[in-house]
């Protein structure tokens, strides 16, 4: 089906996006995670049946990736999913572009907390630098101004590849090709 394959084509951009190129660009090599405004789309966008596997088999992929402790993208990304199904059955606001900015906000905050209380409670050797705060302070800013702005590209992506592949499949009915 055409949403599995955009969901998929967007994790794999995203990843090598966050993993290849951003880490060397100056502006942007202290980015939030990328796949947190994803999992905010699918949790408000697709039914639990189709997006609660992907977004489970985009945390195992992640810890596969990230070299950390097991488990804490998995973790991360299945709270960050409920939390902001919960949100979203609880809030019935109007001005939904300032909620779902805030929940992006409130989801990188969540990821980089989860990220420091697993390696406190690890007891990691590794000292934190002194200016870990100010890398998540500047993270959830670019979760604010940027977020919502993900979002909407990718609800409007997702309808125009739907639309896309309806005309060609209408094109080759046409054709006789389709069945």
């Amino acid at each position: 089906e055409i949403i599995y394959f955009f969901n998929i084509s967007v994790c794999l951009f995203l990843i090598i996006l966050k993993t290849t190129i951003m880490p060397y660009l100056p502006l942007l090599d202290k980015f939030y995670d990328l796949l947190i405004p994803f999992i905010v789309y699918l949790s408000l966008s697709r039914p639990v049946r189709e997006s609660l596997p992907f977004i489970l088999f985009l945390g195992f992929i992640m810890d596969n990736l990230s070299g950390g402790p097991f488990g804490l993208y998995l973790t991360t990304y299945f709270w960050l999913y409920v939390g902001v199904k919960g949100v979203m059955t609880f809030i019935q606001v109007g001005n939904r572009f300032f909620i779902i900015t805030l929940i992006v906000a409130g989801g990188v905050l969540f990821e980089n907390l989860i990220l420091l209380g697993a390696f406190a409670i690890l007891g990691s050797k590794q000292q934190f630098a002194g200016d870990a705060l100010g890398i998540i302070a500047v993270q959830v800013l670019w979760a604010i101004t940027t977020g919502s702005l993900f979002l909407l590209f990718f609800r409007n992506a997702q309808s125009r590849l739907g639309v896309g592949f309806k005309k060609v499949y209408a094109r080759t009915k046409e054709a006789g090709i389709a069945d």
